[in-house]
């Protein structure tokens, strides 16, 4: 780049990124060039094209300057980060030859003999293959037929294969023997999205590189220097914009941005709004409006901010996930102070610190706990509309209880109720009552809560929690549990709402592998234990053999010891019988 800011003539190589900004295509002819959308255009053609990777590339460098190059690599991240481009890549560097280098190299500028038939996926030697598309171990055994032979004409015969995870297990086993011994001739380069689903045997004998999504300033900064090139004026906030929904995907980006391109026809710039109007999304100084009405108890305001901007065509699950991000940014903004900078125009920063002033760090996490449940609501909901109004309603609600802070405070100091709720930066606001009488006092175990939704007539949440949820760890605030089959998906959202509402704390429901009962698996099965040593006692057998078809149903207490029924130790049985009459 210029002082000025241009762009500098091509034949000055100074810019990290000149390769991915050519417009020549490795060899290719005047005739031969045809409009390509951007993220074609644009693909690294370099491991210096590969922006937000410094940390592989670094690593990639100094192995092949020591000679200690892996046979085989894992490559993840989430879509769109370059895992196929960097095995293209890497396929490259391994075959590199041009007429004053011999031998592997990571300078692959000039192009080597090579580069040109491995980056449009044609040179015999670099197979590539969709794992999602040939997931049988025959096709894998197919595939590794080929290993033992040497390469027709580069150095290393290269596999690359995407999506790996979506392999069978005995694709995986047919793999895994190859790995373990592979010849000198033959790398193997594995991408995935999803890490998990990879075997550990497989894993292990490879060099893994995560590829990061990069982040909104990043990404903003590249895309407005590729609108830059293709002559398209796109204001700071359109950019911003278009960074954020790709969401740190560099080809996504590069994707909204040939959208946005061709909004502008008539040669102005085009705006924020055009970008907003394209993506569905809501005006962010006005989603801003709206949070901030929320969390301060404003619900006529706060629902007449979402329904407008609903009404002018902003997508309910895309405002969803703008209030999640405004919710962290709060956050965020509470917990780093200056040394936080919000990407996007400096109004953004402003509303946003002023809203990160009015709550205190524990309002903020749970308006984001809020918001977050919401969007799994929203999601599912009939009506996402609808749902989105009423997150911005339990935003509301939970405004008008005392600040976690204060709650713990009150709790500590026995359980009394406030004289008013909590508004703004923890300030009395005497014009907001708190719900559910601003605490009910300390629960201790699980049955506590059983008992409280039975105190406040809740009988379906009592007996979906009685039937479905079993408690590992409870604590004040805290309950990690494991649900039963068939419980209801929306049961620890709807528990959630219910604790916090009703204690005026902060309250973190969430899944965690146990192995304990549920209260009701419990209760049968003590009942069945108490029914089976009753049934042992010598005149209780009698009694069951004297009558056909009876049984007991029901032991009021515990079974007494053998030899006990008499007396005050008689225990009350209920017994049925199959008989009539």
């Amino acid at each position: 780049m210029s002082d000025d800011g241009d762009l500098q003539p091509e034949d000055e190589r100074d810019d990290a990124t000149f390769s991915m900004f050519g417009e020549e295509e490795l060899g290719a002819s005047d005739d031969q060039k045809s409009y390509q959308v951007l993220a074609r255009k644009y693909r690294p053609k370099l491991f210096s094209d590969l922006i937000g990777q410094e940390a592989m590339v670094r690593t990639l460098r100094n192995a092949f300057e020591l000679d200690r190059i892996a046979h085989a690599f894992m490559l993840t991240g989430v879509r769109g980060v370059g895992k196929t481009t960097t095995a293209r890549l890497l396929a490259r560097a391994f075959n590199y030859e041009s007429s004053d280098h011999e031998g592997p190299s990571l300078k692959l500028d000039p192009p080597g003999e090579h580069c040109k038939a491995i980056m449009e996926s044609r040179h015999p030697d670099v197979l590539e293959l969709d794992a999602a598309s040939r997931t049988g171990v025959a096709d894998m055994r197919e595939l590794l037929d080929g290993v033992r032979y040497s390469p027709v004409s580069a150095r290393y015969k290269v596999y690359i294969i995407d999506e790996v995870h979506m392999l069978s297990t005995a694709s995986f086993n047919a793999l895994l023997k190859t790995l373990e011994e592979p010849p000198p001739h033959v790398k193997f380069i594995f991408a995935t999205t999803e890490i998990r689903k990879v075997p550990v045997t497989v894993l292990s004998r490879c060099q893994r590189f995560d590829l990061k999504r990069l982040d909104t300033g990043e990404l903003a900064a590249h895309l407005a220097k590729i609108a830059g090139r293709e002559g398209a004026k796109i204001s700071d906030e359109g950019i911003t914009l278009i960074a954020r929904a790709a969401e740190g995907s560099v080809r996504d980006g590069l994707s909204i941005l040939d959208q946005a391109i061709v909004q502008g026809l008539d040669g102005g710039e085009i705006s924020g709004e055009a970008v907003r109007d394209m993506l569905g999304l809501g005006d962010r100084l006005r989603l801003l409006d709206a949070f901030e009405y929320a969390v301060t108890g404003k619900a006529k305001e706060a629902v007449n901010e979402i329904t407008d901007q609903i009404q002018i065509g902003a997508d309910p699950l895309v405002l969803m996930k703008d209030l999640l991000e405004i919710a962290a940014d709060v956050a965020t903004v509470q917990a780093m102070g200056d040394n936080y900078t919000l990407p996007g125009p400096a109004d953004w920063t402003t509303r946003t610190r002023q809203i990160a002033d009015s709550v205190t760090p524990a309002q903020a996490q749970r308006n984001w706990q809020i918001l977050l449940s919401g969007y799994r609501d929203t999601q599912s909901a009939p009506e996402s509309d609808v749902a989105l109004r009423m997150v911005i309603l339990r935003l509301v609600a939970a405004a008008g209880l005392p600040s976690p802070e204060d709650a713990a405070r009150m709790i500590a100091e026995g359980g009394g109720k406030p004289s008013n709720a909590k508004g703004r930066g923890g300030k009395a606001d005497p014009n907001v009552v708190p719900v559910g009488g601003g605490g009910t006092g300390k629960l201790s175990k699980f049955e506590d809560v059983l008992d409280l939704l039975e105190k406040e007539r809740e009988p379906r949440l009592w007996g979906e929690a009685k039937a479905y949820i079993r408690p590992a760890v409870f604590a004040e605030g805290t309950i990690s549990c494991d649900l039963k089959d068939g419980a209801p998906i929306d049961l620890l959202r709807r528990l959630t709402d219910f604790l916090e509402i009703s204690t005026g704390l902060e309250w973190d429901v969430r899944k965690a592998q146990t192995s304990r009962e549920t209260v009701k698996e419990r209760e049968d099965r003590q009942k069945a234990e108490r029914i089976e040593a009753v049934k042992a006692h010598p005149d209780v057998k009698a009694a069951l053999e004297a009558i056909p078809g009876a049984e007991i149903i029901e032991v009021s207490r515990e079974a007494p010891l053998e030899g006990e029924l008499a007396g005050d130790n008689v225990v009350p049985l209920r017994i049925a019988s199959s008989q009539k009459g």
